[in-house]
Formats: C-alpha cells, sequence, structure tokens
C-alpha cells in the first residue's frame, strides 16, 4: 500500500512540474508579444530554476 502511495504521488508531482512549465511558457509567449523585457527576463530567471 505504502508503494501505490509512493507512486501516486511522484506522478502528482510530476503532473504538477509539468503544469508550472506549461504555464510559465505561456507567460513568457505573452512577455515577449507584449515586448516586456523586464518581465521576460524574470520568467527567464525563473524557468532556469525550475529546471
Amino acid at each position: 500500500m505504502n508503494t501505490i502511495r509512493q507512486e501516486t504521488l511522484k506522478q502528482v508531482a510530476a503532473a504538477h512540474r509539468a503544469n508550472l512549465q506549461k504555464n510559465l511558457q505561456h507567460r513568457l509567449e505573452v512577455a515577449r508579444s507584449k515586448g516586456d523585457e523586464k518581465l521576460i527576463r524574470m520568467l527567464e530567471a525563473e524557468a532556469s530554476y525550475l529546471s
């Protein structure tokens, strides 16, 4: 039972990380389309933190 719980937690963590990266990518695309250089730099720093 504990093994199933651990595997579920790993899957949830992976899904959460994937969602964070997808959301960050979208935010970067929007910032780039608006030409917001300050926000782009901040989001790129966040991306490097997540990777």
